[in-house]
């Protein structure tokens, strides 16, 4: 096990009716905020008025930004700092699931930077402060509402990067499971595919002496597993959704992360359609995360084995772990199909004519500064190539 140093604050409340009591909960973080979401969905769902009638009735003043979009935008963000400058608000309020989030995290950054808010994504510019961020989340998926991660798209440099900072980690994040009830079905999708892949991220790994993570890990894939596709088919389960809305809060808050090399090449990888074509994170992954398996497993098959058997059901075999390993890879491909999610990227419309330029972009290779992706196995934009051509 490596050494770490772990600090999560972010302080959750859980569970029914607790989006209502988002004014009481903010008056010792704030007294004017920018209220933060996407488009339509918030006000039709009534989630909308029940904040802003708790704002108002706890005396929280705010100004509100709607239109995040998915995969939310630099032109977004930069409005989005211009009005909380504008009207001196103290925190950012994010309704909405992780693109909202994300988007706050960044308008939080962007009013407190004298600069360029985009260089602090390249990591050519650092930032002291930031913002506040509260959360009241309405798609439970990307983990964003207790993690110290935002990622943006830039539409101009049609780039796609996160960025890691304890400053933006939310200080406090209201989950009731009752507002998931009315999400989309490939949305439900997207999001299982998005969690697991947060933990995928994460599980597999060359560290060794990680059993209490690995156990971790494990059981909580096997949760979304057990529950994921069964909201699929019935999106208003409350006990089902209870369990995925804390474990996709599991999957990225980096209890799962601790102690272990981390991968995160999936992700390096996907980053590329999302920027280019504006696809689901979700469904880029449930694409790419099996190919990349078939791509890396041999370089720790035992690892690989272990997934299948512990996580996937196959049953074990000693003679032949390289067997086992595949038919684990095969068994999540055909949980990503069983919920109607794209499996090649045929499936979303992308043929290979821009395939090396999204291989290049994910290793900085584009850019004359390539460094390997990968914690398990070191990839360049070589190996991201063969991996695109593999998920045609």
């Amino acid at each position: 096990m490596n050494n770490f140093e772990f600090f999560a604050p972010t302080r959750i409340i859980y569970g029914r009716g607790t989006h209502r009591e988002i004014g009481e909960l903010l008056k010792p973080i704030a007294k004017k905020v920018l209220l933060h979401y996407g488009g339509g969905s918030v006000k039709k769902s009534g989630v909308y008025d029940a904040v802003v009638a708790s704002l108002e009735a706890s005396g929280i003043e705010f100004v509100e930004l709607g239109g995040v979009a998915p995969n939310p935008k630099l032109s977004l963000v930069l409005e989005g700092v211009a009005l909380s400058r504008r009207e001196n608000v103290d925190a950012v309020l994010a309704v909405g699931g992780g693109s909202a989030i994300d988007s706050s995290k960044a308008i939080a950054l962007g009013v407190c930077l004298d600069g360029d808010l985009w260089d602090i994504y390249e990591s050519k510019a650092s930032v002291e402060r930031a913002l506040p961020v509260v959360v009241i989340l309405t798609i439970p998926a990307a983990g964003s509402e207790s993690s110290e991660v935002s990622v943006i798209t830039n539409e101009k440099k049609e780039l796609k990067i996160g960025y890691h900072s304890p400053l933006i980690r939310p200080k406090l994040s209201v989950i009731n499971p009752e507002l998931f009830f009315t999400l989309p079905k490939n949305q439900i999708a997207n999001g299982i595919a998005d969690m697991m892949s947060h933990i995928f991220e994460r599980y597999f790994t060359n560290t060794l002496h990680v059993d209490l993570t690995d156990s971790l890990c494990e059981a909580t894939l096997r949760t979304i597993i057990k529950n994921g596709p069964a909201l699929v088919e019935n999106p208003r389960d409350y006990d089902a959704w209870a369990e995925i809305g804390f474990s996709a809060t599991i999957a990225h808050n980096d209890i799962l992360g601790v102690g272990r090399e981390q991968d995160w090449a999936s992700h390096r990888i996907q980053h590329q359609l999302s920027a280019l074509y504006d696809i689901a994170h979700g469904a880029g992954l449930a694409v790419l995360t099996p190919f990349w398996m078939k791509y890396v497993y041999k370089d720790n098959v035992n690892m690989f084995a272990q997934f299948a058997v512990k996580v996937m059901g196959v049953d074990a075999s000693f003679r032949d772990p390289e067997a086992v390993a595949l038919a684990g890879i095969d068994r999540l491909s055909a949980l990503f199909r069983g919920m109607n999610l794209p499996v090649t990227l045929r499936d979303l419309g992308i043929g290979e004519e821009n395939l090396e330029r999204m291989a290049k972009g994910a290793t900085g290779e584009s850019s004359g500064k390539e460094k390997p992706i990968g914690g398990l196995k070191k990839l360049y934009w070589q190996d991201a190539l063969a991996i695109y051509k593999m998920a045609l």
